[in-house]
């Protein structure tokens, strides 16, 4: 097997020290575990859930062979070279807030350790100018919400899996160590969904549509929107409404892969 400090530049994570710095008293985590490799941590949280895992189940892998973002797209990266996270949520209520709630913590974490003017393409795409350094996958498993977290960290320009496509290390980052910004990552969503279940599920309330409007680069821009059944359409990008729908030319959108136009 080889080592996983052959690559001093991709150190792995220290599951104990992870453990230790979240794994709190009345803390949302309840478990963390770091596997060196899976098919999907998204797959392995809800198998998880099925079997009766508690809210907080935090699952995270140095390598991911077959990780999924929106309409089945797979993303993968060389080991130890990105984050690849996802979180075992129970809440009272579901909403198509909960990717943009993720989203907005992953931006927060990223500007706060990367220092690096991550935005948000809405819903789930993180994005460093035009170019993507992450997604969300938040899914849905009778009532029991995964949601899922990609970040490119150490990714070389060869090793990208499209030229669109961008890491920390590339764009700049003054920091790209992985685990202050798993721990950043996980506080932020920690502290968002506290809020959120404060607010009784309220995106106005607790501050979150503000936040996510403040980081979305979608809003204000010409888009084309690729919707379910081959359909597009072309408008501008003006508002999320209270369902976490986007709004182009007036009419509210709930699903669609969002192209900003230059």
């Amino acid at each position: 097997m080889t080592s996983p400090y052959t690559d001093l530049g991709r150190p792995p994570l220290d599951e104990a020290a992870l453990r230790r710095a979240l794994l709190v008293p009345n803390g949302l985590y309840t478990d963390l575990r770091v596997t060196p490799e899976t098919a999907s941590t998204n797959a392995d949280v809800a198998a998880a859930a099925r079997a009766g895992a508690a809210e907080g189940l935090v699952i995270t892998a140095e390598s991911q062979a077959a990780g999924r973002g929106r309409l089945g797209r797979g993303w993968s990266s060389p080991p130890r070279a990105g984050l690849a996270v996802s979180v075992l949520l129970r809440p009272d209520a579901v909403s198509g807030w909960f990717p943009l709630l993720v989203g907005v913590a992953a931006v927060e974490a990223v500007r706060r350790v990367a220092e690096v003017d991550a935005v948000l393409k809405w819903p789930n795409d993180v994005l460093v100018g035009d170019r993507k350094l992450g997604g969300i996958l938040v899914e849905l498993h009778d009532g029991v919400v995964v949601a899922g977290v990609g970040l490119n960290v150490s990714l070389r320009a060869e090793e990208l899996p499209v030229p669109a496509a961008t890491s920390l290390v590339l764009a700049g980052a003054a920091n790209a160590d992985r685990d202050p910004l798993l721990r950043a990552l996980l506080r932020r969503l920690a502290d968002w969904y506290a809020r959120w279940r404060d607010a009784a599920g309220d995106p106005v309330a607790c501050g979150l549509r503000d936040t996510y409007l403040l980081h979305c680069a979608t809003i204000g821009r010409e888009v084309r929107l690729d919707l379910p059944g081959d359909r597009s359409v072309t408008g501008t990008a003006g508002d999320i409404d209270r369902d976490g729908r986007i709004v182009v030319d007036g009419l509210p959108y709930a699903a669609a892969d969002v192209v900003h136009l230059r």
